[in-house]
């Protein structure tokens, strides 16, 4: 690869991530600077992109909401983008929508570390020891 080459790869880089300042933040924020194709976006306004001159297990990477902040996580991509993130199939959600049976549930994203809105569960059994309170 010449040095041409290298330029004009940096320089598409740099465009397809919103100019310099964009890099910047998709630095900040992803740890390195990518180029590729749009394949498609969810229903959370996720961005998947795939290019495959990068080796295989690094070509398909998603861009996530700017909603969700800096706390982003992995269960906020829906289960029929996350198969084609890990090679479960070549066909993206958007040249071949998956089935939807009408028992399936809502996706929804893990709530387990925000604390008003984790599941805690109670205890329906009584307590084996009392607490002691001193006489008064």
């Amino acid at each position: 690869m010449s040095l041409i080459e290298k330029l004009n790869t940096l320089r598409l880089i740099i465009r397809q991530n919103g100019g310099i300042k964009g890099s910047f933040l998709t630095l900040f924020r992803t740890d390195e600077l990518k180029w590729g194709k749009l394949v498609g976006t969810d229903n959370f306004g996720n961005k998947y992109y795939e290019n495959n001159n990068y080796f295989v297990g690094r070509n398909r990477w998603v861009i996530y909401s700017n909603r969700f902040g800096w706390d982003y996580e992995g269960s906020q991509v829906p289960p029929e983008w996350h198969r084609w993130l890990h090679y479960m199939t070549d066909e993206n959600p958007v040249s071949n929508p998956p089935t939807v049976y009408k028992w399936y549930a809502e996706h929804s994203e893990n709530l387990t570390l925000e604390k008003e809105k984790k599941y805690i569960p109670y205890s329906t059994t009584r307590p084996k020891i009392e607490p002691w309170e001193p006489p008064k």
